[in-house]
């Protein structure tokens, strides 16, 4: 009978199951809010890695780059599970993800990624955004046939072409 004491528990609600990556669901369970509590967006948007600073996440708040259903919101707007966040990124690159689950805390980019359904669309392949009008360096200075050419690509010709016949008034 010595030996029922120092059983070790293998079941049970005090035991948990940690498989290969027990230590990232109990730092998912920690950074989970408490039921009731709510999440910022600000802090949101930072713990799921879409910013890389929480005053990131506040200054896109608070320059319209951050709506919640197609609100714009500011930084301290209360996240729900089911929201969906719209985030616009440098370049024009739009995020948009549907929240999952609410976290508190920034913690690891595969637990992170779990928190959001990302329905984001494919950003343009390469070929695509392929720089328009860049010189070789060391060519020298453009002349009015290379100007005229790099217009013409930007798509600024019939600008210019406004302008040179426009008659002074």
């Amino acid at each position: 009978m010595a030996s029922e004491g120092t059983e070790e528990r293998t079941s049970g609600p005090d035991t948990t199951n940690r498989g290969s990556d027990g230590s990232a669901a109990a730092s998912a369970e920690a950074a989970r809010p408490a039921s009731g509590e709510t999440v910022r967006v600000d802090s949101w948007i930072w713990s799921v890695r879409l910013v890389k600073t929480r005053s990131m996440g506040a200054t896109a708040c608070r320059g319209g780059h951050v709506r919640v259903n197609g609100e714009r919101v500011k930084p301290a707007y209360a996240l729900r599970v089911g929201d969906e966040v719209r985030l616009r990124q440098a370049g024009g690159h739009e995020r948009i993800v549907v929240v999952k689950r609410l976290i508190r805390k920034r913690v690891g980019a595969p637990v992170a990624a779990e928190c959001f359904v990302d329905n984001s669309p494919p950003p343009p392949p390469r070929e695509a955004v392929a720089p328009a009008g860049i010189r070789d360096r060391g060519t020298g200075r453009p002349t009015k046939r290379d100007r005229r050419d790099l217009e013409r690509l930007r798509g600024l010709a019939e600008a210019a072409n406004a302008e040179r016949h426009r008659r002074p008034t």
